[in-house]
């Protein structure tokens, strides 16, 4: 892997993370592009520069992750995230071996990403009453249910902000305070999913490639701030519209390509 290919992975990573449009699915094509679809650091590289992207929302929400100068407040914060966290970790670790076979499976992405942008193109008129809901109190039971709407994302291509959003617009949040708590949910989701790849390739773990790991983190932490705030700022004013049909362009020359005969691949 070069220099530029890291700074192009990274800026994807720190694109499409955040954003309704499936991070997997981007660096699935991505990487068939490159040429890096074999490449065992490739994938090391992928899991690494997560980090870098967790960080960004832990700097951007600072004050809601360690304002303990109200102690119970915080916690309860905390405890609501473990909740949301916990049908992940149930279901990932039952169905961890179908979820690594969908992975390997770029059929599977182009479906998930066509259904997903369809679904996106029409949420705005199902959920209208949400667009300017105000800010309310987020329960255990709904960030219990908003929890199991992530299980959905554990199908590549879905999306895991998209599908915690919905499942916040599900429990009638604005789409500001779904977006958010959906950013929130992604640090112990990703961290923990991050620290488990990390343990399972450590036999990838290289010295020499360590400035392109370190390059790789800043870039996707810093263009993961500057996606962060434009989308929601983007969202609150115009919703999921331009993301659905971005999805169904994506998915349809996926698939199209597929049924031409073209081999897109991704390592597993």
């Amino acid at each position: 892997m070069t220099s530029i290919q890291a700074i192009i992975l990274a800026i994807i990573e720190g694109i499409t993370e955040f954003l309704p449009i499936s991070s997997t699915g981007h660096l699935v094509i991505a990487n068939s592009i490159m040429g890096l679809s074999e490449d065992n650091f490739a994938k090391l590289f992928i899991i690494v520069i997560q980090f870098g992207a967790i960080l960004s929302i832990v700097v951007l929400y600072w004050k809601r992750f360690f304002s303990f100068g109200d102690f119970p407040k915080t916690l309860d914060f905390y405890m609501k995230l473990v909740v949301a966290f916990i049908p992940a970790v149930v279901f990932g670790v039952a169905l961890k071996k179908y979820i690594d076979e969908a992975l390997g499976n770029v059929a599977v992405v182009a479906t998930s990403m066509l259904v997903g942008g369809i679904i996106l193109a029409f949420i705005d008129r199902i959920f209208k009453d949400t667009e300017e809901a105000p800010e309310q109190p987020i329960t255990y039971w709904m960030a219990l249910k908003i929890g199991l709407f992530q299980v959905i994302s554990m199908i590549p291509g879905v999306s895991r902000s998209a599908a915690t959003i919905v499942g916040g617009l599900t429990q009638k949040l604005s789409r500001k305070q779904a977006a958010e708590f959906s950013f929130f949910l992604a640090v112990p989701t990703m961290l923990a999913a991050t620290a488990k790849d990390l343990y399972d390739n450590k036999d990838l773990l290289d010295g020499s490639d360590s400035k392109l790991l370190a390059l790789g983190s800043l870039v996707a932490f810093v263009v993961a701030i500057i996606a962060v705030r434009a989308f929601i700022g983007y969202l609150v004013r115009h919703g999921f519209k331009i993301f659905g049909y971005y999805r169904i362009l994506v998915g349809g020359v996926l698939l199209i390509l597929i049924a031409m005969g073209y081999t897109v691949t991704m390592s597993k």
